[in-house]
C-alpha cells in the first residue's frame, strides 16, 4: 500500500506486500524487495537497493550522495540486506569509487540516528546503537555490538562478534571476539557472554580467551604473539580467523589494557 501523500517515482522497481507512509519520497533508481514497511518521511535516493522484510523508520535519508569532496558523480549503490531494520534518523550515503557501493547486511539493527558513510561495509546480524557514527570505508564483521555514540575513524574494521562499549572512539582495528573499552580504546576481554549465547562452545571460548591472553597480556608484542598462538594454540577456525585479521591490519590493531 502506497499512501496518497508519498512520491514514489514510476521508475522505482517495488516488490510486492510494500508499505509506504505519507511524504516518503522514492527516487528512480531504486530497487525495494517485498513485504518492506517504510514509514512516513523517509527519503530513499537514487542508487538504493533494499532487500526483503525491511522496517524504514520516519526520517532516514538511504543512498544520498556521499560527503566527500573527491566524489566526481559516479553511479554507486547503497544496499540494505534482508531483515534489517532501520530506525528513526537514520543515514546510509551511496559509495564513491572505492568501493563503488556502501552496504548494511541482513538481519541488522540499526538504530536511531546512525550514520554509514560512503563505502562502508556492514555485515550480517549487526547492531548499531543510538548514534553510532562510522567515517568513510569502515567494515564491520558479523554479528559485531556497537553500543550508542561510538565514532569509529575512516578505513577501521572491526571483526566479527567484537563488542564495542558506548562512547568510545575507535582509531585502529578491532579483532574479532574482543570487548574493547575505554579512552584510548583497549582490549578488556573477549565477548564470552555473546560468544555462548551464539553456540560457541566453552571450549572454543576458552582457545579464545587464552589466545589473547597471549596476544594482549603475557607482554609480548604482537609478532611474537601471533609466532606462539601459531605454534601452541589448538588448531581451531578461530584461531586462523583471529591470525589472518590481525596479519592483515597494516595500520595496527587497538592497544591491551596498561594498567
Amino acid at each position: 500500500m502506497i499512501h496518497p501523500n508519498a512520491f514514489v517515482s514510476p521508475q522505482a522497481k517495488i516488490g510486492s506486500n510494500v508499505e509506504i507512509g505519507p511524504f516518503t519520497t522514492i527516487y528512480d533508481d531504486v530497487i525495494i524487495g517485498d513485504n518492506v514497511w517504510i514509514g512516513p518521511n523517509v527519503t530513499i535516493m537514487d542508487g538504493a537497493r533494499i532487500g526483503n522484510d525491511c522496517k524504514i523508520f520516519p526520517g532516514a535519508v538511504i543512498s544520498a550522495i556521499p560527503q566527500d569532496l573527491k566524489y566526481k558523480g559516479e553511479i554507486t549503490t547503497a544496499e540494505v540486506g534482508s531483515n534489517t531494520t532501520i530506525r528513526e534518523c537514520v543515514t546510509i550515503n551511496r559509495g564513491t569509487s572505492d568501493r563503488m557501493k556502501t552496504s548494511v547486511g541482513s538481519n541488522c539493527l540499526i538504530m536511531a540516528y546512525v550514520h554509514v558513510a560512503h563505502d562502508c561495509i556492514v555485515g550480517n546480524n549487526v547492531i548499531l546503537a543510538n548514534t553510532v557514527n562510522l567515517a568513510g570505508h569502515v567494515t564491520i564483521d558479523d554479528h559485531a555490538i556497537l553500543e550508542g555514540l561510538v565514532a569509529v575513524q575512516q578505513f577501521v574494521r572491526i571483526g566479527a562478534h567484537a563488542f564495542i562499549t558506548g562512547g568510545t572512539l575507535v582509531r585502529k582495528n578491532v579483532p574479532p571476539f574482543v570487548k574493547a573499552a575505554r579512552e584510548p580504546l583497549s582490549y578488556v576481554g573477549i565477548n564470552a557472554v555473546g560468544l555462548r549465547r551464539r553456540g560457541f562452545s566453552p571450549e572454543t571460548v576458552l582457545i579464545i580467551e587464552d589466545i589473547y591472553r597471549t596476544i594482549y597480556v603475557r607482554g609480548y608484542n604482537v609478532t611474537n604473539a601471533l609466532t606462539i598462538v601459531e605454534h601452541e594454540a589448538p588448531q581451531i577456525p578461530e584461531k586462523e580467523q583471529i591470525i589472518t585479521f590481525i596479519k592483515e591490519s597494516v595500520n595496527g590493531i587497538m592497544r591491551g589494557n596498561l594498567p
